[in-house]
């Protein structure tokens, strides 16, 4: 179901979905058919058109041998690469959603909700409603500021700058904060110049659920469906052109569903050996 939803996002956006894979074509067929896939898959089992995109995991071992870094090239209607997304351990995949949020921000978002938040209007979204162990999800917090009012950035000196601070917990690795770029503005009553934000800008932070993490005694509880909240502050100082207001940390809290994972393995006489 996830791979389908994925499929009609990207069609949505004129864009079409194909995967690569260094299994047999049997365990391709097999997967297909087990998942309902629609989308075209390629198998490649012995790596050769991995090995020709510069994507063989060289580090693989075991009936891992052989598979590329999982992620995504953005090809246009002439098939130049435009944009490519890989992580580099299997275990940590991005998802089609995640991409999208990428290449089209405005159009990303699968789930949104309102936050009250004084002195800006506050949305939080997320590039999935929900992933399987081993997904990377994009959680966002979409900022609209009224005019002439603006934020600090980090790396601001002497003021306190926007901060999306999560807190973490077992089986989720939470990546660097992404910030857009600040522009520089002239304070003219203390003749001083400091990096802010101003208007719409959004900042986002990706988190992986790491399988990989979790003992085989805990495997159990990667295959049975549950929801986990991530939660945290949004910490600033709003400022207009007279006065700067106290220091404010605003509750956020994302849903995540996690799915179960597919424990399921092809039939054995078409397995890896």
């Amino acid at each position: 179901m996830q791979l389908q939803n994925a499929k009609q996002r990207f069609e949505a956006q004129g864009l079409k979905l194909a995967a690569v894979s260094y299994d047999s074509p049997a365990i391709l067929k097999d997967f297909g058919e087990r998942h309902n896939i629609e989308f075209p898959l390629l198998a490649d089992p012995d790596s050769k058109i991995i090995r020709s995109f510069h994507v063989l995991n060289t580090e693989a071992k075991g009936i891992t041998k052989g598979m590329a870094y999982p992620g995504f090239f953005y090809l246009d209607s002439n098939g130049v690469i435009r944009e490519k997304y890989f992580t580099p351990k299997y275990t940590d995949r991005l998802t089609a959603n995640n991409v999208i949020s990428k290449l089209f921000p405005e159009l990303s978002a699968e789930v949104t909700q309102n936050v009250a938040a004084p002195h800006l209007q506050l949305t939080l979204a997320q590039s999935d409603r929900s992933v399987i162990p081993g997904g990377r999800v994009s959680l966002i917090a979409e900022i609209e500021l009224p005019p002439d009012v603006h934020v600090y950035s980090p790396g601001v000196q002497g003021y306190k700058p926007i901060q999306l601070v999560l807190q973490g917990r077992p089986g989720i690795e939470l990546q660097p904060v992404v910030y857009p770029s600040s522009k520089v503005l002239y304070l003219e009553a203390i003749q001083e110049h400091v990096p802010v934000f101003e208007e719409k800008f959004r900042i986002s932070q990706d988190l992986t659920v790491t399988p990989s993490r979790i003992s085989d005694g805990l495997r159990s509880v990667f295959s049975k469906e549950r929801t986990i909240s991530i939660t945290g502050d949004l910490r600033y100082q709003a400022c207009d052109q007279r006065v700067c207001y106290p220091p404010t940390s605003v509750p956020v809290k994302w849903e995540l569903q996690i799915l179960p994972l597919d424990l399921k393995r092809s039939p054995e006489a078409i397995r890896h050996k």
